[in-house]
């Protein structure tokens, strides 16, 4: 691995670990702030708008800038607003500050993207992005189950301190071990904006919202899940978490595989139908013990697999502005964390059990799969026309 690419590494398991530990330590939240755990579930949600709405807008107002003093900035950003969350007096500031620490998370990633293909090795583009983005699963194998061991052991606020810690050490290694990179010239936000035009992006990004939104429904409430009905020890759900973690390890290479050998819509399509009979397996087996370990593995796999494919069809329909349209899948996919948490916690605040975010859960996915085959359709239908 070059030196240089290190940081990126470093940021994005901080990026990971602060986004999906918060999973873990749900119930631990939703004691220390005496809230019930469908609110705490809402801290998941402004997390998520805060990605929705930092990706595009500081990507375009800070597009103009040197990449690396960018990426520096981002996460002196990412570092204040985690320490914001671990002094949380209330719900209503880690409301404001998980929404502020989810700013950064998406341009982080967007200008990351950029940089990392300029410091590769010719022909090793793509070793490079899977380099940041291996920072960002190893968190989900070792710092959101250990973030969630220290949580459940010790304090909740103690994790978004190391969450912090670690964005302050990213800013040095990027000052430190990234070269200085010039930045390009631009035509202005306005003419980046004009992506927005095309239909089938649209398309795109609502596969992407709604489609990932089956899994995090899932994920945002695993751990109550798996201590109410399946009857498992709290002690034990770090060890799922890391379960989940390397599942989303090897999808995120298949994933990778899938969409080499197969167009990126009808990957997605395929990794739809099968997140959707995951989710229905996950309601139907929630009692199981055994059945939810392997269902944990599986369905993280599945969740990261759909991450490459659905790059790739992003960055196709926004080649005139890609800093801006690589920023667009995190935004995506935390509209689809934000769908996922909200519509999940509708049945448990009406009195179902915690099984009930997983029929929830399908209903997202397959929806996903209708969008697919409308863009499919779309597809066809506009080739055919081409041809006549």
């Amino acid at each position: 691995m070059k030196k240089s690419l290190i940081p990126l590494a470093l940021g994005g398991f901080g990026i990971g670990m602060t986004e999906f530990v918060i999973m873990g330590i749900l119930p631990d939240i939703a004691h220390g702030l005496r809230i019930s755990i469908p609110q705490a579930g809402h801290l998941i949600t402004a997390y998520a708008l805060g990605v929705v709405v930092g990706a595009p807008t500081l990507v375009s107002l800070m597009a103009h800038r040197p990449p690396r003093s960018v990426l520096v900035w981002f996460m002196l950003m990412f570092t204040v607003f985690n320490a914001m969350s671990a002094f949380a007096p209330n719900f209503e500031f880690m409301m404001a500050s998980r929404f502020m620490a989810g700013l950064p998370h998406g341009a982080f990633f967007g200008v990351g993207a950029v940089v990392a293909s300029r410091l590769a090795d010719e022909g090793k583009v793509a070793t490079a992005l899977a380099t940041m983005f291996t920072g960002l699963t190893v968190a989900n194998v070792v710092g959101v189950p250990a973030g969630t061991w220290l949580g459940h052991n010790m304090s909740w606020r103690a994790v978004f301190l190391v969450v912090a810690c670690i964005g302050l050490v990213t800013m040095f290694a990027l000052h430190r071990l990234v070269p200085p990179i010039a930045a390009k010239e631009r035509t202005g936000i306005l003419q980046d904006l004009r992506i927005f035009r095309q239909g089938a992006l649209w398309l795109a990004l609502g596969i992407t919202s709604i489609g990932t939104g089956g899994f995090f429904a899932f994920f945002s409430y695993i751990a109550p899940l798996l201590t109410d009905v399946t009857h498992m020890a709290p002690a034990r759900i770090p060890m799922v978490m890391t379960v989940v973690g390397l599942g989303m390890t090897v999808g995120v290479h298949l994933g990778g595989r899938l969409a080499d050998r197969v167009a990126p819509l009808q990957a997605i399509l395929i990794l739809l139908v099968s997140m959707t009979t995951l989710l229905l397996c996950n309601g139907l087996f929630a009692a199981s013990e055994p059945a939810m370990l392997v269902l944990a593995f599986a369905t993280g796999a599945n969740a990261l697999a759909l991450g490459p494919p659905i790059q790739v069809l992003l960055i196709a329909h926004s080649r005139e502005a890609e800093m801006l349209g690589s920023s667009l899948g995190q935004s995506g996919f935390n509209i689809g964390n934000a769908l996922g948490a909200f519509l999940g916690g509708i049945p448990l605040t009406l009195g179902y059990s915690y099984a009930s975010p997983q029929w929830v859960a399908a209903g997202l996915a397959f929806s996903g799969v209708l969008l697919a085959l409308a863009m499919l359709a779309q597809g066809r239908t506009a080739a055919a026309r081409a041809a006549a």
